[in-house]
């Protein structure tokens, strides 16, 4: 074969290899969308209800119609001059800020010591981190509560956000997995210019781990919004109330053994939800990069 008659065959070979691109299962793909679309109208539907029925009037507030008629704004307007609804949205805010923090910035330490130290007993130890998961919550409860009490903090919010300061066990190991899946190469690079633990730890292995830290902080923010084991427990006083004890307080008096007044309590309700949903909307970008960041 000539010179000139390579690069034609080499043409002609090209042109007889016909890539075939993968074929879509038409079926299969209609199918996946239809059952998304079915489990995000099933997860959707209460929240929907929940609006509709906390704008219509007493006679209408139990049938299922999704589009109140008429709409009653005024449901809002009561409930809201009925409660200090502020106060204790702002005791939230402040409580849950505080619990998300603290459980942030210790788990984030415990972690790190974890995954980047080594030391004799370190897999026993982690494991028994973990195993403190299986203990129910209820095991430690009076304990817990007897030791607030003695140091005389057991009517504040102190209690409701200050057991962060310990860690936690899910939060511990969430993030060390992030801190494990870090580069060793940096750290070294750190200690060889001379940059202690402390500083490795703040200027580097934190700035790395962003989004695990924001997905951690808005975990436990959530919890913290949603608690209403704790606020029963410690808080006496209504001025210290937090959302969810004020909600038993607007339940106890419109709901059951009180007014029957529904559509308020649903409006309520509707108050107390609307924030973390805002919350999950901001934060919806860092829990995808967060929760699906490969560790090593």
């Amino acid at each position: 074969m000539s010179l000139v008659e390579a690069p034609a065959a080499a043409t002609v070979a090209e042109k007889a290899v016909v890539v075939r691109e993968p074929r879509v299962n038409v079926s299969a793909r209609v199918l996946s969308v239809l059952g998304l679309v079915l489990t995000a109208a099933a997860f959707t539907y209460p929240l929907i209800w929940l609006v509709s029925a906390s704008l219509k009037d007493r006679a209408h507030v139990f049938d299922n119609a999704l589009i109140p008629d008429p709409v009653a704004f005024a449901n809002y307007v009561y409930v809201w001059e009925a409660a200090p609804l502020l106060l204790w949205i702002v005791n939230s805010v402040l409580v849950g800020l505080a619990a998300a923090a603290a459980a942030t910035l210790s788990s984030a330490v415990v972690a790190y010591g974890f995954a980047r130290f080594r030391f004799r007993g370190r897999n026993v130890m982690f494991g028994l981190v973990l195993a403190t998961m299986m203990l129910p919550s209820a095991v430690t409860m009076v304990p817990v509560y007897l030791e607030w009490h003695a140091v005389g903090l057991a009517t504040t919010q102190i209690p409701l956000w200050a057991q962060n300061l310990f860690g936690s066990a899910f939060y511990i190991f969430l993030l060390r997995q992030f801190f494990l899946g870090l580069p060793g190469e940096i750290f070294d690079a750190a200690k060889v210019d001379g940059a202690g633990h402390l500083r490795t730890f703040v200027r580097i292995a934190l700035p790395l781990t962003v989004p695990a830290l924001i997905v951690v902080f808005v975990f436990e923010l959530k919890a913290a919004w949603t608690d209403l084991i704790k606020p029963l427990i410690y808080l006496r006083d209504a001025d210290f109330y937090t959302l969810p004890r004020g909600l038993k307080v607007i339940l106890d008096r419109f709901g059951e053994g009180g007014e029957s007044q529904w559509e308020l309590v649903l409006a309520a309700s509707t108050i107390a939800t609307a924030p973390m949903i805002l919350l999950f909307l901001f934060a919806q970008r860092y829990f995808v990069r967060g929760l699906t960041t490969q560790s090593r």
